[in-house]
């Protein structure tokens, strides 16, 4: 459903996996060309992953955005000056009974703290540490939804994944929408000016939201069900694609 009459943009809210970065995990030219067009114009250009600050800054820093950064699936906003301004944190009780969830099955995981990525191993004692997400990794699907059933039970999660084979699991009711609309109270501007690009069910919420929300080319088909305009792949410079359809 494509927008005819929509909202000038003021925002461009990107993922980074699966839609700014290619396979081999870097920026294109053209993406960085488009992006850079953007900012001209005015335009806050603002990422929002579901990666750490540790794992996201080399290549945010890359394209010297002077705007907001959203983290770990907007657990955590920053500001222009790189200050955090928000961070919502995951009981440490529902990190232990995960924790169980990944022995009993036998799942590939992995978690991010304030202060680590953890993915080989993760700390003895788990309340020594601030969490903000917890992911599962797990090719066979029936594995998948016992934990997604089992999880889905509890109120105080968040469950939305990043790639078809995953799990992602925040605190209930932090999501890259939550965290852009904060962002746009911040700047006096409202959903409607937003342009948010995904790939993944992380993503859904902020395509849903937004004036115009676009499905990358290699997005699940759930996420291009519910864009307003399906782009090209990741490898083929969609995100520079959707900036110069609907912004330049």
């Amino acid at each position: 459903m494509e927008k005819q009459d929509h909202r000038p943009i003021k925002l461009i809210a990107i993922d980074m996996d699966g839609t700014l970065l290619n396979d081999q995990k870097e920026i294109s030219l053209e993406n960085r060309k488009a992006i850079k067009e953007a900012e001209e114009k005015g335009v806050h250009v603002v990422i929002s992953t579901g990666r750490t600050r540790m794992t996201c800054d080399d290549l945010v820093n890359s394209l010297s955005l002077n705007s907001y950064l959203i983290t770990v699936n907007g657990s955590e906003i920053w500001d222009e000056n790189g200050e955090l301004i928000e961070r919502k944190l995951l009981n440490t009780s529902y990190i232990e009974q995960m924790w169980k969830l990944k022995q009993t099955h036998e799942t590939i995981c992995w978690a991010a703290s304030v202060d680590n990525v953890w993915r080989d191993f993760f700390p003895e004692d788990l309340s020594k540490h601030q969490w903000m997400k917890f992911g599962f990794d797990i090719k066979d699907d029936q594995v998948r939804n016992i934990v997604l059933e089992e999880l889905s039970k509890n109120p105080d999660l968040e469950i939305t994944n990043s790639s078809p084979t995953n799990l992602e699991i925040n605190a209930a009711g932090v999501n890259k929408a939550r965290a852009i609309e904060k962002v746009c109270n911040r700047i006096g501007i409202t959903m409607d000016n937003v342009l948010a690009l995904g790939d993944s069910l992380n993503d859904l919420a902020m395509i849903k939201e937004a004036g115009i929300g676009v499905a990358m080319g290699n997005a699940q088909p759930y996420v291009k069900e519910s864009a307003n305009w399906v782009t090209s792949t990741n490898e083929e410079n969609g995100v520079a694609k959707a900036i110069r359809k609907w912004v330049l």
